[in-house]
């Protein structure tokens, strides 16, 4: 859809119904990502307390580590996947199809009856959890105007954040139900799949890639007919994939953003995911229900994440991408320690949790603002889902090492503060990267 100029007036003044709708169909679908995930996180100590032989159960943090880490190394199979279908068939239909499939095999995780059973069935959920977020993140960026394009992303975003917090209410209620509840939630988890049928009437797909898709089809017929093709055309012909790393800069810029994206990742599962059980294992010392205080947890640190997500897009396009991603890094460096060292109170811990939440996710915005911004149409969303999703294929040692590194001191306070050095990796590689705030994205 041709970018529409910043006028006066209020910057939503300009948006169309079709822009709207997008956003709403965009956010919805990673808002239902987000449910699964953190699903996942609230419930798998549980299940695998029903899972495991009870001999076992001294090492269920090392387990529970093993079953994230499996769900993000098929997230990012998952995920880049996705990211080249939707350059080749398209934004809405690959949303589509991902949509149904992990509202799926969610449903289908609900009936695990072993540990071996129940990492297996996430490891798939997180390949079709993975197709879903490029799809969404290319399509918004590819509909909205220049001069509110990170305000949509980060409305975008934040469904992750909406998710995350729907989980941990849901789970408030449903965890009460015995220790079978689990399996609760991932029956719920199926509920997504009816959306699709609002997608396919409701959102249109995006006219940029319809146009880059009709110039790839001429090509490729060009050079069937055996016609020399110009450099434009022969970029349209090659895997997308291949071609993200055929150009200097758009390999230059994937080596940076792979790093960037790297360190919010493995920060996230290294670190975040714990932030439930560490404040429900605080609440168990006070004599306080474990479970009940896990969800505060997740509802507070949640509400922060959604706020982190929505207002690092008006920051951005307010400040620019560079300085308010680093800042975001910068934050969320400090603050692990403040969260998992430092604070002993209950009510102060839940506060921190929200401001760490603000920032340690909130910072997943710079991907849905700065990413559609670097690269252009024909590999937009192969190159948003390597950045998004290539990480993970070392991320998910992440939870490995933290569930280790809490077996191993005894706690969650050391390991999380170890793992948080990778923010420096992040803070080193975003100077590197052009400012873009305000530009058109490249054809």
């Amino acid at each position: 859809m041709p970018s529409i100029a910043a006028a006066p007036g209020p910057w939503y003044g300009t948006l169309t119904r079709v822009q709207w709708k997008t956003l709403i169909a965009a956010n919805l679908g990673w808002m239902f990502d987000g449910y699964e995930t953190f699903a996942l996180i609230l419930t798998v100590g549980v299940a695998l307390r029903q899972l495991l032989d009870p001999s076992q159960f001294p090492q269920i943090s090392a387990y529970a580590g093993t079953v994230i880490a499996v769900t993000l190394l098929g997230w990012g199979i998952g995920g880049i996947l996705g990211g080249i279908l939707a350059d080749y068939i398209g934004r809405r239909r690959t949303m589509i199809y991902a949509i149904l499939a992990y509202s799926l095999v969610t449903g289908l995780s609900a009936f695990a009856f072993d540990w071996v059973s129940f990492a297996l069935l996430r490891f798939l959920v997180g390949i079709a959890i993975g197709s879903e977020w490029s799809t969404g993140a290319s399509i918004t960026a590819e509909v909205w105007p220049d001069h509110a394009r990170g305000k949509g992303a980060g409305l975008m975003q934040c469904g992750l954040g909406i998710g995350f917090f729907l989980a941990s209410l849901i789970w408030l209620y449903v965890g009460a139900l015995g220790p079978g509840a689990w399996r609760i939630m991932y029956v719920i988890g199926v509920l997504p799949a009816l959306f699709v049928l609002w997608i396919r009437s409701g959102i249109p797909e995006s006219q940029p890639w319809e146009r880059t898709n009709e110039s790839r089809r001429l090509a490729h017929a060009r050079r069937q007919s055996g016609a020399a093709l110009g450099e434009d055309e022969q970029a349209l012909t090659r895997f997308t994939l291949v071609d993200l790393f055929v150009d200097p800069q758009n390999r230059r810029r994937a080596v940076l953003v792979f790093l960037l994206s790297l360190t919010t990742t493995l920060a996230w599962w290294g670190i975040s995911t714990w932030v439930p059980p560490y404040i429900g294992s605080v609440a168990a010392k006070a004599g306080l229900p474990v479970q009940q205080w896990a969800s505060y947890a997740g509802m507070t640190y949640n509400l922060g994440a959604i706020l982190g997500y929505a207002s690092f897009g008006f920051l951005a396009d307010r400040f620019g991408r560079k300085p308010v991603t680093m800042l975001f890094f910068a934050m969320a460096l400090v603050l692990t320690p403040v969260l998992f060292l430092w604070t002993q109170d209950l009510g102060l811990l839940l506060l921190v949790a929200a401001i760490n939440g603000y920032f340690s996710l909130g910072q997943y915005s710079w991907m849905p603002v700065w990413l559609p911004e670097l690269f252009p149409t024909r590999i937009r969303a192969t190159a948003m889902a390597f950045a998004f999703n290539a990480p993970r294929f070392i991320a998910f040692l992440g939870p490995l090492l933290a569930g280790n590194l809490i077996v191993y001191f005894g706690g969650f306070g050391y390991a999380a503060t170890i793992v948080a050095t990778i923010y420096v990796l992040g803070l080193a590689a975003a100077p590197f990267l052009p400012e873009t705030k305000g530009k058109p994205l490249p054809a």
